[in-house]
C-alpha cells in the first residue's frame, strides 16, 4: 500500500520554508484551533489525574457514554441507548480512518464527496477498498449529487460531512432522510461526520442524529471544535447495536480508548453548553474582522455560514494563489487539496488568535 504525501503535511512544509526565509506566518492553513480550553475541562482533568490510571477500555467510561447521550438527547432531541449505541474514540480522526477495516464485508466500495477531508479516502485505501468519487458543486450549495451515482448495490460506506469541511455549507435534514432511506433500500452505510456541528453563524444545523431511522447511520462527532480540546483527542461514534459491537471487539486490538482523566474532562465539556456559545462568538468576532476585507478585495465567499472555515473563489490556480499569500506571511489552504472540485477556491481556517486576525486583515488591506 502507497499512500501519497498528507496534503497537511505539505503545509507544514511550505510554513517551515516560509519561516527559514525569515518571513513572520500567520497560519490559517490547519484547522487547530488556538483558543484556550476552558478552565472548568482542565479542572475536571488535573482533579482525575490526580486518580489512580489505568489502561482505558474501549467500551469507555459508563459516565462518558450517559454524558454523550445526554447531549445527544438536548441538542438534537433524539434518543440513543448509551450502553448500546455509544463508543467514546480518541478524537473523531482515528475513528473515521479505521472504521472501513470495520465495516467493509462482501462489499468493497467507498463513496466519497468531491471535496472531502482526506482521511476518508486513505482509510478506505488502507483498508483494501475501492473509492468512487462523487460530484459536488457550488450551485446546489455544496451537497454531494446522488443522482451522479450509479453503483448503489455495490457501496458499502458513503460519506458526508455537514456542516462542511472545506466549505463551511450546511444539510438540510430532508438530504439526511433522503440519504437514510437510500442506505435502508441498498444496504451500505452512511458515515456522518460532524466534527463542526457546534459551530455556526446563523442557526443550529441539522444532524443525521435526527433522522427518523438510523438503522443505517453511523455519526462521528468531537470535542476538538466546539470545546477548543483538540490535543486532548476525545470523540464518540454512535452506531446501530451491530456496527457499535464491531467497533468494540476491535478497538481493544488498536489501543485507541482515550485515557481516562482525558474521558472525565470530557464528561464536563458535553455537559456544558455555556462555554460552546463562548467559543462561537470567538469565531464570529475573528470572521467580522476577515470576511469584509477578502471580498472588498474581491474573493468571493463561496460557502455557506457554518464551520471557522471561509471558504473563498479566487483567480487562478488555488495552489499558486495560496503560496502568493504566503510570501507575505498569510498561510491558507488550497481548494485542491480537498479534491479537484475545490481548484479555484482556498480555505482559510479561523483559527489564529483575534490579535493575529487583526494583523492578517491589515496585510491583506495592503496586499491583494
Amino acid at each position: 500500500m502507497q499512500l501519497e504525501k498528507y496534503p497537511f503535511v505539505r503545509l507544514d512544509e511550505w510554513r517551515t520554508d516560509a519561516r527559514a526565509r525569515g518571513i513572520d506566518v500567520i497560519d490559517f492553513g490547519v484547522g487547530d484551533p488556538r483558543e484556550i480550553t476552558p478552565a472548568f475541562i482542565r479542572e475536571a482533568l488535573k482533579d482525575a489525574i490526580e486518580e489512580r490510571s489505568s489502561y482505558p477500555r474501549a467500551a469507555g467510561l459508563p459516565e462518558l457514554r450517559s454524558a454523550i447521550a445526554t447531549w445527544i438527547a438536548r441538542r438534537h432531541g433524539a434518543g440513543v441507548d448509551a450502553d448500546v449505541e455509544i463508543v467514546p474514540t480518541l478524537g473523531s480522526k482515528e475513528a473515521i480512518f479505521s472504521f472501513a477495516q470495520v465495516a467493509l464485508g462482501e462489499r468493497r466500495l467507498v463513496a466519497i464527496p468531491e471535496l472531502a477531508y482526506p482521511v476518508y479516502e486513505r482509510g478506505a485505501v488502507a483498508a483494501g477498498a475501492s473509492v468512487v468519487s462523487v460530484p459536488m458543486r457550488e450551485e446546489t450549495g455544496w451537497l454531494p449529487d446522488l443522482d451522479a451515482i450509479d453503483a448503489w448495490d455495490e457501496i458499502a460506506l458513503l460519506w458526508v460531512c455537514y456542516p462542511n469541511n472545506p466549505t463551511g455549507a450546511t444539510a438540510p435534514l430532508s438530504f439526511y432522510e433522503e440519504l437514510a432511506g437510500l442506505a435502508r433500500e441498498h444496504g451500505f452505510l452512511v458515515c456522518s461526520d460532524e466534527a463542526y456541528s457546534e459551530l455556526w453563524f446563523d442557526e443550529p444545523p441539522a444532524s443525521m442524529l435526527q433522522v427518523a431511522d438510523r438503522e443505517h447511520v453511523v455519526v462521528f462527532n468531537t470535542l476538538s471544535k466546539r470545546s477548543s480540546m483538540t490535543g486532548y483527542r476525545s470523540g464518540f461514534v454512535c452506531a446501530p447495536a451491530q456496527v457499535a459491537d464491531a467497533l468494540r471487539a476491535f478497538r481493544p486490538s488498536v489501543g485507541t480508548a482515550p485515557q481516562e482523566f482525558v474521558q472525565r474532562a470530557s464528561i464536563a465539556a458535553w455537559s456544558d453548553e455555556e462555554h460552546v456559545s463562548a467559543v462561537r462568538d470567538v469565531y464570529r468576532r475573528k470572521r467580522d474582522t476577515l470576511l469584509p476585507v477578502l471580498e472588498r478585495k474581491g474573493l468571493r465567499s463561496a460557502g455557506g455560514n457554518a464551520t471557522f472555515f471561509l471558504w473563498l473563489a479566487v483567480d487562478g490556480p488555488s495552489e499558486a494563489f495560496a503560496q502568493s499569500l504566503l510570501e507575505h506571511g498569510i498561510l491558507v489552504a488550497p481548494g485542491s487539496f480537498f479534491g479537484a472540485a475545490g481548484e479555484g477556491y482556498v480555505r482559510l481556517a479561523l483559527v489564529p488568535t483575534e490579535e493575529d486576525c487583526e494583523r492578517a486583515a491589515a496585510i491583506l488591506e495592503r496586499v491583494l
